[in-house]
């Protein structure tokens, strides 16, 4: 392999990685949210929640990966 190409192929490996991470990292934020939501329900009952709480959880999970798209700047 020329240098050049080994250059490109060595640049390219940690994008594969970061996804993996990632994938892996939100799986587990999200089985602990949702975790956390189920102990905080009375046993026999479903959670409830309203539009507004949706609106300001929606609100911080844009606000967060706006957050870690800035990172890269």
């Amino acid at each position: 392999m020329t240098n050049e190409k080994l250059a490109v192929i060595e640049n390219e490996s940690w994008k594969p990685k970061a996804l993996v991470i990632g994938a892996v990292l939100g799986a587990v934020i999200g089985l602990s949210a949702a975790y956390l939501l189920i102990q905080n329900t009375e046993e026999g009952t479903r959670p409830e929640i309203s539009a507004g709480e949706g609106v300001k959880l929606g609100t911080l999970v844009f606000g967060l990966l706006r957050s870690v798209a800035l990172l890269g700047e």
